[in-house]
């Protein structure tokens, strides 16, 4: 498989993921002693996705030739950590959604005790694989790694802006920016970190490329949440494979419901639009990158 952005095309792009991906957990759940919660995690680890954060990884990384056994480490952790941010989000006390990824919720199958303890199981299992999954990484890089990845999904990222959601989000009087911020913790924060760990992965030490590319994340995360706002009042649970209408059921001030829809979609496009310039130095070595975000920017679930 070509490893560099100006010779991989976007399909190719995508089968190499999900062939990486599905190469990396079987002989990590192969040896867990518990079978309720092995069949929990391989039923929600291996019902497809969209794989949308490791796709960033490995597009921003073949854009300074990264190894890909150095990507399949950090892809690999942040599938897991999206997967049980999942798993917890849909659970009663959170989102109460009963489907995801086209299938029954994890706790609709498992029971909320095992879908607790399977987010779990997967959020630490995500560390153990960026500090020992084989690959060329140093120790200093596989350490810097774990301090963004954590930062990102911790107090400081999305537990943060998840915990925010069910707090204020209620609140009519929530401000625009308010609101901003805390998509940019539950979600943006974690795109950020895809994007940085792409390049951690690599052996580039530019400080101008990770600021460029941090810029990069964080505005394509923003612009994500915002579209799932938007999916959420327009598409259906057969298009997006997941419960739809939860943010009105539960009273959720959203950012198309706080500003109206057509500036929502404005705002998407500007956040795009801003995200592409960050990286428009980097010439053709970033069109893998560019043609993701097109396809993350019509996407319909």
């Amino acid at each position: 498989m070509k490893q560099t952005t100006t010779d991989t095309t976007l399909d190719e792009l995508f089968q190499l993921c999900s062939d990486r991906l599905k190469q990396i957990y079987p002989p990590l759940l192969e040896e867990i002693p518990s079978l309720d919660l092995k069949t929990a995690m391989e039923y929600t680890l291996l019902n497809g996705g969209k794989h949308i954060r490791p796709l960033l990884i490995y597009a921003t990384g073949m854009i300074f030739n990264a190894p890909l056994e150095n990507l399949d480490a950090p892809a690999g952790s942040v599938e897991l950590i999206h997967t049980y941010s999942l798993i917890h989000d849909d659970l009663p006390s959170m989102d109460d959604a009963d489907m995801r990824r086209g299938k029954l919720a994890c706790h609709k199958v498992h029971g909320e005790g095992i879908a607790i303890l399977t987010g779990d199981a997967m959020h630490t299992l995500a560390i153990q694989v960026i500090a020992s999954h084989p690959s060329q990484l140093k120790a200093d890089r596989r350490l810097q790694m774990i301090q963004i990845l954590t930062h990102a999904c911790g107090p400081y990222g999305m537990a943060a802006g998840q915990a925010l959601d069910i707090t204020v989000m209620n609140d009519n009087t929530i401000s625009e920016d308010l609101l901003l911020d805390i998509y940019r913790l539950k979600t943006g924060a974690l795109f950020a970190a895809c994007i940085e760990l792409g390049w951690l992965a690599s052996r580039d030490d530019d400080e101008v490329n990770q600021q460029a590319l941090r810029e990069f994340g964080h505005c394509i995360g923003l612009a994500f949440q915002i579209q799932d706002d938007l999916l959420d009042i327009e598409s259906s649970s057969e298009i997006t494979g997941k419960s739809v209408g939860l943010d009105a059921k539960h009273h959720k001030i959203t950012y198309p419901k706080l500003v109206g829809r057509l500036k929502a979609r404005d705002k998407i496009q500007s956040l795009y639009q801003q995200a592409l310039e960050a990286i428009n130095y980097m010439g053709q070595q970033a069109q893998l990158l560019r043609d993701l975000t097109s396809h993350m920017l019509e996407r319909s679930r």
